[in-house]
């Protein structure tokens, strides 16, 4: 059974019923297709500290999940920048995908579902942020509580034939010569939102 399959159990309009779904683990095989699919990057990181997917209430397969929380740590100067007096106790939520026609509050109930299975001893900082590229605000950010930190910089975006790709690649980040060089079309340069939940 896929996800797809899934869709006799969707109400697009309604709510989300709390009895009627949960949050667990997910095969990254599976999350990996899912942000392809559904997140606007089409991709992610090779790892990940923690994957959690949104299920119906009675799944029995990784392939039933129909959202993913994807979580990692940050870059350095993105966690010093949040929270410096202990910068390594930041963590980042990547990639929140969700599939259409999920309930309305599907996305909200999965982060907060996901965020509850965080070790916040060794993450008590959470940090995420919403795409003004992409027209986002935040409102399920907000909606789970989350302190909204301001705008960060602009930065470039870019893709290649319609899919975002980042600057960095390893340990390096590309300069802009070096994106137009494979090939990349700068879309502009663009703020984002940032939020941050402590414990």
């Amino acid at each position: 059974m896929t996800a797809r399959d899934l869709s006799h159990l969707l109400e697009p309009v309604a709510r989300l019923r709390r009895e009627e779904w949960c949050v667990a683990g997910v095969n990254q095989d599976v999350a990996y297709r899912i942000v392809a699919e559904h997140h606007y990057a089409k991709g992610a990181s090779n790892t990940a500290t923690y994957l959690h997917g949104l299920y119906p209430s009675k799944w029995h397969w990784y392939n039933e999940c129909v959202g993913v929380a994807w979580w990692i740590p940050p870059t350095k100067s993105a966690a010093q920048a949040t929270h410096p007096e202990n910068w390594e106790g930041v963590l980042s939520l990547s990639r929140l995908a969700i599939l259409p026609d999920t309930p309305k509050n599907a996305a909200t109930f999965l982060l907060a579902g996901s965020r509850r299975l965080i070790d916040r001893d060794r993450w008590p900082v959470l940090l995420t942020y919403a795409d003004e590229w992409r027209g986002h605000t935040g409102a399920i950010y907000r909606a789970d509580n989350w302190e909204y930190a301001g705008l960060t910089k602009p930065e470039r975006c870019y893709t290649i034939k319609g899919v975002m790709t980042a600057r960095k690649a390893g340990g390096h980040t590309r300069t802009h010569a070096e994106m137009m060089a494979l090939g990349a079309v700068c879309e502009g340069a663009f703020q984002k939102h940032k939020f941050v939940r402590r414990r």
